[in-house]
């Protein structure tokens, strides 16, 4: 049995080492004597968390001496491991930086989007950055500025079907427009249409019904490239058409993006594992019909 009075020299043991410890780093590290000094503890506290402050140290050094987010050196860009003190007691936790918080600012609109497989990039579009130069682009931007107006004034305008060659930037066109309402707080989501798929078919044991429930019923919809899927009776019957058919009995914008036109994309509806079923597919296209206008947009390939 260990006597009390070796318990008690083994913790005074630890206790020097600790108070040893935090000196030692007081005296050879610049930037945990600043980082101790602006906390205002008694030495008994902070010498508890030594090593977690020399560790926090190096990201607030990192920070005193960044000039932006492209050279930061923290483990997470933006953002430092930090002391705070609440109630006598210090609690570590990821604080943004300045230049953070400044594109946090800049970007909170993209908190109103919901985006779904698809490039960071499309949350920098806006209408006044798009390119312009090809007269051929003109038409698309002239409807989508007519669309942000009327539903900015309280109206439901019909969604877009905007089809055309491949990579002349239909979903960058449609999602500055969404981005622009979305800085006046209107909810929108804009989603890949053949990985949303992919998605939803292998969450049918977790949160199946609340993505799909969220798309059917989001203000501003986008679905991007549809007819790039594997078309199947369930995609088409199960989740395509109760989707559009709800948004269209509920007057809420739609919006679509294809490298087909309406009539090659019915006869790609029409084509399933299960054989040519053009009725199924000509009822997707109406409804397409009522509630879109149908733009083609064959311009410069943007991607290359």
């Amino acid at each position: 049995m260990k006597k009390i009075s070796d318990t008690l020299d083994v913790k005074k043991e630890l206790d020097r080492n600790l108070k040893e410890e935090f000196h030692k780093s007081l005296k050879e590290n610049e930037a945990f004597k600043n980082l101790v000094a602006k906390l205002k503890l008694k030495e008994e506290e902070l010498m508890k968390y030594t090593s977690t402050l020399e560790s926090s140290a190096i990201e607030y050094n990192n920070c005193m001496n960044c000039d932006g987010l492209n050279s930061c050196k923290n483990q997470i860009t933006g953002y430092a491991y930090l002391p705070k003190v609440e109630h006598g007691k210090i609690n570590f936790q990821y604080q943004a930086c300045k230049y953070q918080q400044k594109y946090n600012k800049k970007f909170k609109y993209a908190d109103n989007i919901y985006y779904f497989s698809l490039p960071n990039d499309l949350k920098n579009a806006s209408m006044k950055n798009i390119y312009k130069e090809d007269k051929k682009r003109h038409n698309v931007i002239k409807w989508l500025s007519n669309f942000i107006t009327e539903y900015k004034n309280g109206n439901k305008p019909n969604g877009l079907f905007l089809h055309g060659n491949f990579g002349c930037g239909k979903t960058y066109l449609v999602s500055a427009a969404f981005n622009e309402l979305a800085k006046l707080d209107y909810k929108s989501a804009i989603i890949f249409w053949p990985e949303f798929l992919r998605e939803l078919k292998s969450s049918f044991q977790t949160d199946f019904k609340e993505k799909y429930d969220y798309v059917k019923k989001v203000p501003l919809l986008l679905i991007d490239d549809i007819g790039a899927e594997s078309n199947t009776p369930w995609s088409r019957d199960e989740i395509l058409c109760p989707l559009i058919q709800y948004r269209m009995q509920e007057k809420l914008p739609t919006f679509f993006t294809s490298n087909f036109d309406l009539k090659s994309l019915e006869e790609h509806f029409s084509s399933t594992t299960s054989g040519m079923e053009i009725i199924k597919s000509r009822r997707i296209i109406e409804r397409i019909n009522q509630m879109t206008d149908s733009i083609e947009m064959i311009s410069k390939n943007l991607r290359n």
